[in-house]
């Protein structure tokens, strides 16, 4: 897998590209998670269409899948049969696009703290992720935190499923910074089931996307996080903001300040 990941723009993709090649980068598609463009076939035909023509590998690319709504653990079965319709449509554009892994959310309730709901969470994710992966044997999958309160659940999880090598955690440190925990526990707690980290900036409030440098972060500690790990396992990392522009803001921030990837 790549170490660097950038959200390619269409309109604007040729700079994606020469990004991608200066940078060694993939590409994490961000087209695919709306529902108004899942329930329109033709548009998602051509979306696929317009990034397979590009002639480049997707192997080593990601798939940012769906979330809005989406909730497998739900006890009403009509919404988790929504959920999975959804899921299998970010899974299957996926594969048509050659793409190997899939992030997807968390989407617990914060601060539903009935315990029965807490461990049906745990117990439902873990059949379905684990039922999913079978039934796409060449494919991975990673679940990103949302607005978890905390950790806890998400820790739960991977721990269930530390036996399979395709499932991991898809730690977004802009997320855990407007959670109630810090970002240095949730780096401590989340770090042995990483595989792929988001970046991107706000004020602690928020969840804005601003470039890498803008605002709150206190960006020490994910130095310290990615340093954690030994340099032939770090995770990869997608820059996760708005438009080019934001991009290369960040780069120019992380370069400066000796942030994984850049030396």
């Amino acid at each position: 897998m790549k170490a660097l990941y950038c959200i390619p723009n269409l309109n604007q993709i040729s700079s994606y590209i020469d990004f991608s090649q200066k940078y060694n980068a993939g590409f994490e598609y961000n087209d695919f998670f709306l529902p108004s463009v899942l329930d329109d076939e033709e548009l998602v035909s051509q979306l696929i269409n317009s990034y397979t023509s590009l002639n480049r590998d997707c192997s080593e690319d990601t798939l940012h899948g769906v979330f809005f709504d989406v909730c497998v653990h739900s006890c009403d079965s009509l919404i988790y049969k929504a959920s999975d319709y959804r899921i299998h449509q970010s899974m299957n554009i996926a594969s048509r696009l050659g793409v190997k892994k899939v992030i997807f959310h968390t989407n617990q309730i914060p601060n539903f703290k009935l315990q029965s709901y807490l461990d049906g969470w745990v117990d439902s994710n873990e059949q379905y992720w684990r039922k999913l992966l079978k039934e796409y044997a060449d494919m991975e999958v990673y679940i990103e935190n949302m607005f978890d309160l905390d950790s806890s659940l998400i820790v739960q999880l991977a721990k269930r499923m530390k036996d399979e090598p395709r499932f991991g955690i898809c730690l977004d440190i802009a997320h855990a910074f407007i959670s109630d925990e810090s970002i240095e526990s949730w780096c401590n707690s989340v770090l042995p089931y990483v595989r792929h980290v988001h970046i991107n900036d706000n004020n602690g409030i928020e969840d804005s996307h601003t470039p890498v440098g803008s605002a709150s972060i206190p960006w020490s500690v994910y130095n310290n996080f990615m340093d954690s790990f030994a340099s032939d396992a770090k995770p990869s990392v997608l820059i996760e903001v708005r438009g080019y522009e934001a991009l290369e803001k960040s780069v120019e921030y992380m370069m400066q300040n000796h942030m994984y990837p850049f030396p």
